[in-house]
């Protein structure tokens, strides 16, 4: 038996539930948007990673290649972040992956199956967190595909090296204040460029926002 974990859209932020479900995992697809270096440096210690570069990421200096075609136990595999980005022939290809919506989809089309994992990083508005699970029982064998819905822990039961979700934000209000850049906070707090990013933007373009409320538009 195979299992190839398959996420997507973590920008900056592994859940632990993630990383549980994925120990379980030969190997690693990532849909794009993966927001920092450290989320592949973490997954790449579960499994071997195979990942492409989605619209966040392009704001960096990514390596990444925009799409793959691969094969994985006998399956040919299609990897791109944005579906409509397809420019290619992928009619050989019996699973075609992405992400970019963060909306669970598992299409079936004639001899091709089609999915979207879902985003497992940051909510988007009222979407649930999900990730997918492919299971084959033997190298090149029929493959069966699970969805994963992700419960969403409490803000004060997540830590951020040492500090609560709330704590940490407020750390970065106070230092975005006294003008330190993303990268230094990040560093400081042990967290990703984009999720400092993401809680300085936030408070920069809502004055007088709360942390709670920053947390909550992050879907933490």
């Amino acid at each position: 038996m195979y299992n190839i974990g398959v996420i997507s859209d973590t920008h900056g932020i592994l859940r632990k539930n993630v990383t549980d479900t994925l120990s379980a995992c030969q190997a690693i697809l990532h849909g794009g948007d993966i927001g920092g270096g450290g989320i592949l440096k973490e997954l790449k210690e579960i499994a071997p990673v195979y990942a492409v570069r989605g619209n966040v990421d392009e704001r960096r200096d990514c390596q990444l290649p925009v799409w793959l075609s691969m094969e994985l136990y006998g399956i040919r595999i299609f990897l791109i972040h944005n579906r409509r980005q397809i420019r290619r022939d992928i009619s050989d290809r019996q699973l075609i992956i992405y992400g970019h919506s963060h909306k669970y989809e598992h299409i079936v089309k004639g001899t091709q199956t089609w999915l979207n994992p879902g985003g497992c990083g940051a909510r988007r508005f009222k979407l649930p967190l999900t990730l997918a699970v492919i299971s084959i029982e033997e190298t090149g064998g029929p493959f069966q595909i699970r969805r994963l819905n992700l419960e969403i822990p409490p803000a004060g039961s997540m830590d951020f090296s040492g500090k609560s979700p709330a704590e940490l934000v407020l750390c970065i209000m106070k230092d975005t204040d006294k003008g330190k850049p993303v990268p230094a906070m990040a560093r400081k707090y042990q967290i990703s460029e984009d999720l400092a990013a993401r809680i300085c933007r936030l408070y920069v373009t809502h004055p007088g926002v709360s942390a709670d409320c920053i947390l909550k538009k992050m879907g933490l």
